[in-house]
């Protein structure tokens, strides 16, 4: 499965984390990740993941693209919804492509756990069919 992996600034923190906590998961899956993000989580996690340019720099563009593409199978986004970031209209079109496309998306930690373990289960098989 393709997994989109994003997260602001103030979240990148709980994302490394994130994806120490669920390596053997992830490992599993083609994981794809705006750029710094992505190194971050390389860096600490000693994951292989597909890296796009930084969010800002057309990053999300590049994994909206995939959405639209239906190349995606699941997108964790941990996004800090008090700061307003000045590419936010990037931003808020991955999340409203993961709802035109039915890409299950997470915004905070509580969901994307539960995805992570619905994946691992195999319950995202049905997006296969979508392929």
């Amino acid at each position: 499965m393709n997994v989109g992996l994003i997260a602001h600034d103030s979240k990148k923190k709980l994302m490394q984390n994130f994806c120490i906590a669920y390596r053997g998961i992830l490992t599993k899956h083609n994981l794809y990740a705006t750029g710094t993000t992505g190194r971050l989580i390389e860096e600490v996690a000693n994951l292989s993941i597909h890296k796009y340019l930084a969010g800002h720099l057309g990053g999300a563009q590049q994994l909206g693209a995939q959405i639209e593409h239906n190349q995606m199978d699941m997108v964790i986004f941990l996004r800090d919804p008090l700061t307003p970031k000045s590419h936010e209209p990037d931003v808020n079109n991955v999340v409203r492509l993961c709802d035109t496309y039915n890409i299950p998306l997470a915004t905070n930690l509580a969901t994307a756990e539960l995805l992570v373990r619905a994946l691992d289960r195999g319950d995202l098989e049905w997006r296969e069919m979508y392929r």
